[in-house]
């Protein structure tokens, strides 16, 4: 399952990457409101822990817009566990009108918070994490598999990743730099060989599953899309 941690403060942030790592979850963060919009509508989530003070947009509007898109945009019924440092009854209010599935006060106790959000979970959503086509390939999210033609691609979670990303951003052109951002947490401070390494060994392996060589362009100077669909 991936999830997305929308978090300024670094150490709750560092905190909640490594709770949901350690259960196997698959963690992209942001520490801003707009930076989490972009996310949002590029990547699939399974969930959105979501702080409520945040730059640029905050946890309340960002919570709204994500709502108000309607129910076959991407992510619209995902479920969202709004953090926050209020703790008052008008607060909560608030955050739920917002379109908040569950309400949290920091600080939180890390048990309490997975047990809830594996609460959430257990309610679904028949909108969330639609496989992902295009032309052959097909994504599923939910259960990390991936096929071209009906033929099964073994992929590394980061490779996986990428392609679901690539699928997401359609014709729209990701260069490494956003790649990085979008695939790797900071810390990690991958360089650009990086990712011509992941997108060379995807590449492959689309290949060996009887797929178009060009199925992946590369656009000089600027970074990568997939071709053409037809």
């Amino acid at each position: 399952m991936r999830v997305l941690v929308v978090e300024d403060d670094v150490r709750i942030a560092n905190l909640l990457v490594e709770a949901f790592t350690n259960r196997q979850y698959e963690v992209d963060t942001a520490d801003n409101g707009e930076s989490a919009w972009n996310l949002v509508n590029t990547l699939n989530y399974d969930l959105i822990v979501l702080d409520l003070t945040l730059p640029k947009i905050d946890g309340i509007k960002l919570c709204q817009q994500i709502r108000t898109r309607g129910a076959t945009a991407p992510n619209a019924a995902i479920p969202v566990m709004m953090l926050t440092a209020r703790d008052t009854i008008a607060d909560k209010i608030v955050g739920l009108d917002a379109g908040a599935d569950d309400y949290m006060v920091k600080p939180f106790d890390i048990e309490e918070l997975m047990a809830r959000i594996r609460a959430l979970l257990r309610r679904g959503s028949p909108t969330a994490n639609p496989t992902l086509t295009w032309d052959g390939l097909q994504l599923n999210p939910s259960t990390y598999e991936a096929t071209y033609q009906g033929i099964p691609l073994l992929l590394t979670p980061k490779e996986f990743a990428l392609l679901e990303l690539l699928i997401a951003s359609g014709r729209r052109v990701m260069s490494r730099p956003i790649i990085i951002e979008r695939l790797w947490l900071p810390e990690e401070t991958p360089t650009e060989e990086a990712v011509k390494t992941h997108i060379r060994t995807l590449r492959q392996k689309l290949k060996a599953a009887k797929a178009p060589d060009n199925l992946i362009e590369t656009v000089y100077g600027m970074g990568y899309r997939l071709k053409q669909s037809t």
